[in-house]
Formats: C-alpha cells, sequence, structure tokens
C-alpha cells in the first residue's frame, strides 16, 4: 500500500498523509512519558516507516531531553535523505543540557538550539522547524526573523509554530511565510477549530499537523482504567484522565468503538481517518512496530460524508473532555 503525500503549506513542503510522532520512544529525566522505552523495538519502528513510506519524524529537543533527536540520529544513520525531520526548541535548555522550563525565543537562543539539533541529529539541515511554544517576553517578530535567517544559511528548510493563536500566526507569517502550524487535535481536543486557528491557516495557506490525535491514547481503545496507564505516566496528573471526566471519555470511545467495529476497523483508525479526510496530517506518537502498521494502514481508509457526520455526533465540537495539560503547561498556550 503506498502512502498518499499531501503538500504541507505553500512553500512546497511534500509529506505522508500520516507522520510518525517519536517523544514516546526514550524516557524523560523526570521519567516515562508514556511507560518505560525499549531503544531497539524504536528504531524498528522507525525502519518499518520507512518501509511503508512513512519518512516524517517528529521530534523536539526536549524530549529526553535531548535523546530523542540522538536515538532519531542512530536510527537515520546512512539514511538521513529518505526521511523528512521536523523538530522544536523553545523550552530552554541550560549548558548542562537541562531543560529550565522557561520558553526561550531570543535570537541568541533560536541559533544556539538549532546548532544543538542539529549536532544531536547529526545532520547539517532540519526539513522543518518549529517553535514549540510562543515566548511570551520576546516578540514573535524576533523568533521568526532569527528563523528566517537559519533559511537562507540552508539550515532549515521550513519554518513551523507550535499551540500558536490566528494572531500570533497572521504576525509570523508576515515577516517569513510559516510552512506549518502543529497544535494538540483529535476527535476529544477542537480547540484550534473553535478559535478559528484552522479558518486563519486555510485562509494564509499554512499546513496543520495535528499531534495527540489519539486523545493521549484514549482513542486506541486500550485505557479502560487508569491501572492501564504505568506509575509515572504523566496521563496521571491531567484533568482528561480524572474523575467523572475520565468515566465520561470512556463512554465517547465506547460509541466510537462500536462505529469502527461496524467499519471493521479500529477505533485508533477510524479517529485517523477523520483527521487525513480534513487534509491535516496527523503524528500519531508509537515506539512499537505492531502500532505503527495499524495507524499507517488508517492512511488508506475511505470516510464518508455520512461517516464523518456520525463520527462528529458521538463528539460534537465543543465537547468537554477535561484540559490535555497540569495548570502549569496550559498557561504556556498561546
Amino acid at each position: 500500500m503506498e502512502i498518499k503525500h499531501i503538500t504541507l503549506g505553500s512553500e512546497g513542503l511534500v509529506v505522508p498523509s500520516i507522520g510518525l510522532g517519536c517523544m514516546g520512544m526514550t524516557g524523560f529525566e523526570e521519567g516515562h512519558m508514556y511507560g518505560p522505552a525499549d531503544e531497539q523495538e524504536a528504531i524498528a519502528t522507525i525502519y518499518r516507516s520507512l518501509e511503508l513510506g512513512g519518512n516524517f519524524l517528529d521530534t523536539a529537543d526536549l524530549y529526553g531531553p535531548l535523546k530523542n533527536e540522538q536515538l532519531i540520529a542512530k536510527a537515520i544513520s546512512g539514511k538521513r535523505d529518505l526521511y523528512i525531520l521536523a523538530t522544536k526548541f523553545g523550552w530552554e535548555i541550560d549548558d548542562n543540557n537541562k531543560v529550565t522550563w522557561a520558553i526561550n525565543g531570543k535570537k541568541e537562543y533560536v541559533k544556539r538550539a538549532l546548532e544543538r539539533s542539529l549536532k544531536n541529529l547529526n545532520t547539517d539541515h532540519i526539513d522543518l522547524y518549529y517553535l514549540h511554544r510562543l515566548d511570551k517576553s520576546t516578540p514573535i517578530e524576533e523568533t521568526v526573523s532569527a528563523m528566517a535567517e537559519l533559511v537562507k544559511e540552508g539550515k532549515i528548510n521550513y519554518i513551523g509554530l507550535s499551540e500558536v493563536s490566528s494572531e500570533t500566526v497572521k504576525r509570523a507569517h508576515a515577516v517569513h511565510p510559516i510552512t506549518a502550524v502543529q497544535s494538540e487535535y483529535s476527535l476529544f481536543e477542537r480547540t484550534v477549530e473553535e478559535r478559528g486557528v484552522l479558518a486563519t491557516l486555510k485562509e494564509l495557506g499554512i499546513g496543520f499537523v495535528a499531534y495527540s490525535p489519539l486523545g493521549r491514547g484514549f482513542l486506541s481503545g486500550h485505557i479502560k482504567s487508569l491501572d492501564d496507564l504505568p506509575e509515572n505516566d504523566f496521563r496521571r496528573a491531567i484533568p482528561r484522565f480524572q474523575g467523572d471526566m475520565f468515566q465520561k471519555n470512556i463512554e465517547l470511545v465506547k460509541a466510537i468503538e462500536a462505529m469502527a467495529e461496524a467499519k471493521q476497523v479500529t477505533s485508533s483508525q477510524l479517529a485517523l481517518a477523520w483527521i487525513i479526510s480534513k487534509g491535516i496530517m496527523p503524528i500519531p506518537g508509537t515506539k512499537r512496530r505492531k502500532y505503527l502498521e495499524q495507524n499507517i494502514a488508517a492512511a488508506a481508509i475511505k470516510l464518508t460524508d455520512a461517516d464523518i457526520t456520525q463520527l462528529e455526533s458521538i463528539v460534537p465540537l465543543g465537547t468537554d473532555t477535561g484540559a490535555p495539560y497540569d495548570e502549569f503547561s496550559m498557561g504556556l498556550i498561546d
């Protein structure tokens, strides 16, 4: 099965209709993001993705920190040109490779972060370079101007932003064309639609990349109780997975699963096919070949208008499924 390709934005970046989110492939200094990591299986998953036409890898300097980029360098060694690499900067990492938990979009930091990512990824250029979160103390124009200089130097090909408002997108795009915006988006999280961000991107010809397209794993149907999450999994601390909200979300997933069963697909595949049908590239994160193969197969599922209407009536726009982050992280979204 050949994955269909789409053009992300208006600057010529052609990508497969589904990408691979690599965050969960390495642990984090405070513990594991999504349970224990297995380097060999992660590398095998990256290889398998390429075999199936999924050559878009999404990472960030924050993941690990830095370990995720280093793992990807190991996986793509000798095959760099076959992959499209996207990474992010903005969460400040100091000279001892520790995350300070400040956001830094200042010109000199942009350059420092980029050089560090090039080194960790063992490459001379990044295909798509994102500002991970808006630095509210630095004008977006300053950050994007610095990124634009890196485009001129050939060190990055395309510029991206993550979790930004329409206003920020417009200001950034006036400095240098933005190719893609990445935000959380799924049947469980449609804030970018409610806030008009998707409409702004369409108007400006900017692509959209959906992270956590399975609602942080909820839409896979594998989570039936909190006991299904590893002990130090960060999801235990977020509102979506707590109390009555958890039970409400389980009921929504059951309705989605019933529809998926009738179509002879998994609930994950149905949720991904819904995103792909909108011309949006989802980047489901997985560290196992089995789930990667299932995810990529979702790109071939054709949904009718009636299917889309049915799905969106299960979880209508505006449905409260609980905040996707704790209060501190929610405050960092533009």
